[in-house]
């Protein structure tokens, strides 16, 4: 059974950090690409950076390039996503998202509230 499991989320002030985990389990986390999403209140869901399987290549959105970190631990099955100079406008209920190949489908975790306010 596929699981991904997020945590980490938070209210921090504008210009602190987060550290979001994603623990993924019952499929080949190595070879597999991982993906966090965002989604703010009457907002479409954003991708916000994605790590790829083999090789760790990654990419970002524009509006988090140079304060977003994403990596990962394939020793533990878990992606990370290191957030720094937090905004007011990066508050949003993140996922973290595997297209699993062998089952031809794209899954997501629970999600993992991340509020920036003072």
């Amino acid at each position: 059974q596929v699981q991904l499991v997020e945590s980490g989320g938070d209210l921090v002030q504008p210009g602190g950090s987060l550290r979001l985990s994603c623990a993924a389990s019952g499929f080949t986390f190595s070879t597999h690409t991982i993906d966090w999403y965002r989604q703010a209140p009457g907002k479409e869901r954003e991708l916000v950076a994605t790590i790829i399987g083999t090789g760790g290549s990654t990419n970002y959105a524009d509006s988090v390039k140079g304060r977003f970190t994403i990596s990962r631990d394939n020793a533990k099955n878990t992606v990370y996503l290191q957030m720094n100079s937090l905004k007011p406008e990066d508050t949003a209920v993140y996922y973290c998202s595997a297209y699993v190949m062998i089952r031809r489908q794209r899954y997501w975790g629970q999600g993992t509230q991340v509020t920036v306010s003072s």
